[in-house]
């Protein structure tokens, strides 16, 4: 098992805010700005990892920004 886990965060261009994707665990969260993001990321690993999931809550969780940008040609 991996001390580590990677959330892959995308901006959600139709609602506002971000959504949260762990990458190889079916964890998604999402939020409103950073900050809240940041805090629900971490809760979200606590209950993925605490509901009897095999493996150790993981020591790092890391988010990896996802931006796309459309520009004219």
């Amino acid at each position: 098992m991996s001390s580590e886990i990677i959330f892959e965060v995308r901006e959600d261009e139709v609602e506002g805010g971000f959504v949260a994707t762990a990458l190889g665990y079916g964890i998604v969260t999402e939020a409103d700005n950073s900050k809240e993001l940041r805090e629900r990321v971490k809760e979200a690993a606590r209950c993925h990892f605490g509901d009897g999931v095999p493996g150790i809550m993981p020591k790092i969780i890391r988010l990896h920004f996802v931006r796309d940008e459309i520009l004219a040609a």
